[in-house]
């Protein structure tokens, strides 16, 4: 053996290093840490600090971990910088995720309300809104984590944006399928309505933080603003509120999420961003599409 023939067998790649080069293999990889740090630390937490007292502390705690859980995987696994977790640098993102999550729930009961499907009875100490802030900022957290950090980016990694999209944003939608409530309707209309857009932020962004801005924003708005029911979770916030009229505008008992009007808007918004992240050149192409390796060499 020459020289030559050496050095290139010494970099040839081991087992595991072959097995990580399937994405498949790096995201059930990253759904067992993150997973087992999530499993392992609430069952902690639960035995020693019990009760509803520490409950918020409980969670907080375990979306703290799951974040760390995260950048460990990828610092360890995908050895590259957590960009995608940025914070301070990410800023106008935050804010205007938290705007247009507030505005667009506005818009739909807005609409609702001139249409005579949404009613203001009365109000309630405003401080109520105050314990729904670390419920809601978990939810967000933890669900574009797995969804759109997890599910959508490292599936578009071998599938492309269009079909990594589809299937983080149906896995979104049929993920509330056992919530109060549910129908196939309102599953269908997460996917598109939610699904879409917090995809399609990622899309645009690359980053986590508007996506998860505009998750907890339109969460809290329904829910510790408006008392409306967010998906098929009974809320008594600020406003005392009420729905009348057909399902099909009002959502139900799902809530609001699943009036076609939300669907509507919800899902306009979605195809605005898509179109963005198309003109900035951040969809990546199918599998299909993709040269062999021996061409792009």
């Amino acid at each position: 053996m020459t020289s030559a023939e050496f050095e290139l067998s010494a970099y040839k790649p081991v087992w595991h290093q072959k097995l990580l080069q399937y994405t498949i293999i790096r995201f059930l990889l990253a759904v067992v840490i993150v997973g087992a740090v999530q499993f392992v630390s609430r069952k902690l937490m639960s035995q020693f600090l019990p009760g509803s007292d520490w409950m918020v502390f409980r969670n907080m705690a375990a979306m703290t971990l799951g974040l760390l859980s995260y950048a460990f995987y990828v610092r360890l696994i995908e050895k590259r910088r957590v960009t995608e977790l940025a914070v301070f640098s990410a800023w106008k993102e935050w804010l205007i995720g938290l705007v247009l999550g507030a505005m667009l729930f506005v818009l739909v009961l807005g609409s609702l309300s001139l249409l005579g499907v949404f009613h203001i009875d009365g109000y309630n100490d405003p401080r109520v809104m105050l314990k729904y802030l670390p419920v809601f900022i978990v939810v967000a957290v933890m669900e574009e984590l797995f969804f759109r950090a997890m599910i959508f980016r490292m599936m578009e990694e071998s599938l492309g944006s269009v079909v990594a999209l589809a299937i983080s944003a149906l896995a979104f939608g049929f993920a509330h399928a056992s919530n109060p409530g549910a129908t196939w309707f309102s599953s269908v209309a997460i996917a598109l309505e939610a699904g879409i857009a917090f995809g399609a932020a990622y899309m645009l962004t690359r980053r986590l933080a508007l996506c998860i801005a505009m998750h907890f924003s339109w969460n809290f708005t329904q829910g510790a603003v408006f008392s409306v029911a967010v998906s098929g979770q009974e809320s008594k916030g600020w406003l005392q509120t009420h729905m009348t009229g057909s399902e099909w505008l009002s959502g139900g008992a799902f809530g609001a999420e699943a009036s076609v009007l939300a669907l509507l808007l919800a899902t306009l918004m979605g195809i605005v961003f898509l179109h963005l992240a198309w003109k900035r050149g951040q969809f990546k192409p199918g599998f299909w599409k993709k040269s062999p390796p021996s061409a792009q060499a």
